[in-house]
């Protein structure tokens, strides 16, 4: 009943936050939702046996459809990340002003319901359902509490995901077709034998879906404006969790389904995940915006775990599931902090920035830690999955191991040009009066700082979390 109960529990919830009114008893409805939330997953995760942890149920008897669910390593990694997440986000924006906010909890909570039940689903029809009920959310979200560009903005994110969808149902009904016993079940679709052409095709449906939604070069162009224009709690939400549906998808709905074609097309899709590094690493450097400096710095991130699926390499895979966890956890402490600095000085621009780490040295701190585990600095998170992933990409190919490996030195001098220009040196009419953070965003910060040095310090527990979904990856293939 634990897989049940993490849907359940944000989906009633975000419903009922409909029908409050005050902003303060919203703001506290959403915050005890996603704190109960927590405590349902890490009970799941860490104390109840595996017959707790999956569920089977009727739903469509007619469509061979049933509402199955399990957790495997993987699905208790990114149950726990999501879980985690939701709680952080509603602490460290709890004095953000939101009109109507019962309504914006409300859609931000269904958002998790649906991650929840991507990350448990053992079905593709419920898999699919759930993966909708994520993203629906996400567009009023952006439209009706997103920045000027909103609407332009949202327009584009419907396209690419709207198009993304249409492709992964067309795929999810061919395979439906091909099972021996006309069933949406993960085992069944496991079952199916395609020949060669078909499983090329039918990969390329499924993938293109995903691609666009981790996002990869050259279906990322929605990201940076969607991040830039979206309310910070619902970007921490689409670059620190719903990214990791596109990954979680290929390593569960993709490579195990599609092994030759996988193999056939690894090249390609490694050379452009190595592109869109580079590309986004450079663009990066040239950003003037907090926010989009993170937003290109998170795409560069996501095509190194993109690249290393694909090259077939265990330590590779080991590096991706807990990189999966750890790139959340960072980008969602950098992602704090840029909302810190917008709503104290109205302002990220880095030219009207300066100087900030002596009015406000807690936040410079708090900052620098993300910082050096944005780029993946020995002792904090990042540093063992972007050591195991270059690890397999360096037993793939030397010199695509090479040229992504640029991608680290950019992503030192993106990185630390932020914090330069930001924390440091004189400061500005802007930043003369600034204060340091107190309360819910030092607290925040705190916890996620915790957790960037204990996993830099001993990832092994993540490690061990995930080790049968790398297990059975591999064997597949």
């Amino acid at each position: 009943m634990i897989p049940v109960l993490l849907i359940l529990l944000p989906l009633l919830t975000g419903i009922i936050s409909f029908f409050i009114k005050d902003e303060n008893a919203a703001k506290g409805w959403g915050l005890l939702s996603a704190i109960l939330t927590l405590i349902v997953a890490v009970a799941g995760v860490y104390f109840y046996p595996a017959a707790q942890l999956s569920f089977d149920s009727a739903w469509l008897p007619s469509l061979g459809s049933r509402f199955t669910m399990s957790m495997d390593g993987m699905s208790k990694m990114l149950v726990l990340l999501t879980a985690i997440s939701f709680p952080l986000i509603f602490l460290a924006t709890y004095k953000n002003q939101y009109r109507n906010a019962g309504s914006f909890y409300a859609l931000m909570l269904l958002t998790q319901s649906g991650l929840m039940g991507v990350f448990v689903a053992n079905d593709a029809l419920l898999f699919y359902f759930f993966w909708e009920l994520a993203l629906i959310p996400v567009y009023f979200l952006c439209s009706l509490w997103g920045g000027e560009k909103r609407i332009a903005v949202t327009f584009k994110f419907f396209i690419y995901t709207f198009i993304g969808s249409l492709m992964m149902l067309a795929g999810i009904l061919y395979m439906y077709f091909q099972t021996a016993d006309h069933s949406f079940a993960w085992q069944s679709f496991y079952g199916v034998q395609l020949p060669a052409q078909n499983q090329s095709l039918v990969f390329w449906l499924f993938f293109i879906a995903f691609a666009i939604k981790m996002p990869i070069f050259p279906l990322h162009t929605w990201q940076p404006d969607a991040y830039e224009q979206s309310p910070t709690a619902t970007t921490m939400v689409l670059s620190g969790v719903m990214v990791k549906m596109g990954i979680f998808a290929v390593i569960k709905w993709l490579l195990p389904f599609f092994p030759s074609a996988s193999d056939q097309f690894a090249q390609i899709i490694i050379v452009l995940s190595v592109i869109g590094m580079l590309y986004a690493s450079l663009i990066a450097i040239r950003q003037d915006d907090v926010k989009r400096l993170i937003a290109y710095s998170s795409i560069a991130h996501i095509g190194l775990m993109s690249a290393t699926l694909f090259t077939g390499s265990r330590v590779g895979m080991e590096g991706v599931m807990i990189q999966m966890f750890n790139h959340g956890i960072n980008v969602i402490g950098l992602w704090i902090v840029a909302d810190a600095i917008e709503q104290q000085l109205g302002t990220r621009k880095f030219s009207e920035l300066g100087g900030l780490a002596q009015k406000a040295p807690a936040l410079a701190i708090l900052l620098v830690v993300m910082a050096f585990a944005n780029i993946a600095l020995p002792l904090t998170n990042a540093f063992i999955g972007e050591f195991l992933m270059f690890n397999g990409l360096f037993q793939y190919n030397i010199w695509i191991a090479a040229i992504a490996g640029i991608s680290i030195i950019l992503a030192a001098v993106y990185t630390l040009n932020m914090v330069q220009k930001v924390f440091y040196g004189n400061t500005s009419a802007i930043t003369a009066n600034a204060t340091d953070i107190t309360g819910n965003i030092k607290l925040a910060l705190v916890i996620l700082v915790v957790l960037v040095i204990a996993l830099g310090v001993y990832p092994q527990p993540m490690i061990d979390l995930t080790s049968d979904t790398v297990g059975a990856t591999m064997a597949g293939k």
